[in-house]
């Protein structure tokens, strides 16, 4: 596995090492092991999957807020999306920067994002399906959101959203004194 750098502290691109042959390709998707070489310790407790059978459906911004530390680990299955984490900690240098990647069929590439990030995605093909493995279990009291939209953050989407639920419309603005917790994610 290649784990790479990004710009937001704790955010990581993933690139796992293919095998193919007759039959047709192999490759970890995860390893504890590899991934604490690279300062990153994380421990699955949870797995969900996202299927998105429209064209430009999005689906986010969301978070989990103190007590939770939930990271997770986005892998595209099928499809293809355009991914964009959100730096959420108030006294990190990236404070309310985003960072975006476009995975497509083909590449095998996970993100991490830490805790204290937002993430969001926009389809880019027909039914794409999104892997997510959690550090932590989806804990309702901790939940959050905002608008894919939101002028404080600002994301660039390469095309307009045509499918967005409701819940999602429904997410009050972004406030920037909300976010005062300390920069590796607790609030």
């Amino acid at each position: 596995m290649n784990v790479g750098t990004t710009k937001i502290r704790g955010v990581r691109l993933v690139e796992p090492v293919v095998h193919r042959d007759e039959r047709g390709e192999f490759w970890r998707s995860f390893c504890r092991d590899e991934l604490m070489k690279h300062d990153v310790d994380f421990n699955v407790v949870q797995s969900n999957v996202s299927v998105n059978p429209h064209l430009h459906t999005l689906r986010g911004f969301h978070f989990q807020d103190s007590p939770s530390c939930e990271q997770k680990i986005l892998t595209l299955v099928a499809g293809a999306a355009y991914f964009v984490i959100v730096d959420l900690r108030s006294n990190s240098k990236t404070f309310l920067l985003w960072e975006s990647f476009e995975i497509g069929f083909g590449d095998r590439s996970s993100v991490i994002v830490p805790s204290g990030c937002a993430t969001g995605f926009l389809t880019l093909g027909e039914g794409t399906i999104v892997h997510y493995q959690m550090s932590d279990i989806f804990r309702p009291d901790c939940y959050g959101g905002f608008r894919f939209d939101d002028p404080l953050v600002g994301v660039r989407w390469p095309v307009a959203p045509k499918v967005i639920s409701s819940r999602d419309l429904g997410f009050s603005p972004l406030r920037r004194d909300k976010f005062v917790g300390s920069e590796d994610g607790s609030q």
